[in-house]
């Protein structure tokens, strides 16, 4: 074992995980459209399940209106289903035979305070990703010392660039948080 090797790897599991997380965020619905919005639907096509990105163009032509082009239209009503079936969103999709149409209604004090707290979840998922990746490394620079193939100034050092990294990462997940809670609950 190559001790730079678990602080090397720890930092990308770290980063890993707090772009997860910042994905995670964008699928999150605030006053404004976005294509993000519509990330992780699948739609019932060709007899399977696909990305809604790989059946239709979106495009979001206003701030409040996104806008859905199918690649085949006998697709449509299978996306337009798949996008009023996602609770997590709550929109509700029209179309007019070619285009689907899903207006982005402003959002109520409830449903800002309920995304909110979607938002801690999604963060509290990442932290325990974080200190998965931690424990995993320090229990490996715990064994070699143990097993003597490094030495007690060395393990201590590992484990204070492990921390640090750690810090790091956890200030950019709690700044990722703060950004989008303050874009949800702002009118």
């Amino acid at each position: 074992m190559d001790p730079d090797q678990v602080v090397s790897g720890v930092k990308t599991k770290f980063t890993q995980a707090v772009e997860r997380f910042k994905d995670n965020l964008k699928t999150l619905r605030t006053g404004r459209a976005t294509a993000a919005m519509l990330d992780g639907i699948t739609v019932e096509a060709y007899g399977s399940q696909m990305p809604l990105n790989q059946v239709a163009t979106i495009a979001v032509p206003e701030a409040t209106l996104i806008q859905l082009t199918p690649f085949d239209p006998n697709n449509l009503e299978a996306i337009a289903d798949a996008i009023r079936n996602d609770s997590n969103l709550g929109l509700n999709p029209t179309d007019d035979g070619r285009v689907i149409r899903v207006p982005i209604p402003p959002l109520t004090e409830e449903r800002r305070k309920e995304l909110a707290k979607q938002v801690g979840q999604k963060q509290e998922e990442c932290m325990i990703a974080l200190r998965n990746a931690r424990h995993e490394a320090m229990d490996t620079i715990n064994k070699a010392k143990k097993d003597k193939d490094i030495g007690e100034d060395e393990a201590k050092r590992l484990i204070s660039q492990v921390e640090d990294a750690m810090n790091k990462v956890r200030t950019e997940a709690e700044v990722a948080a703060k950004a989008k809670e303050q874009e949800i609950v702002t009118l």
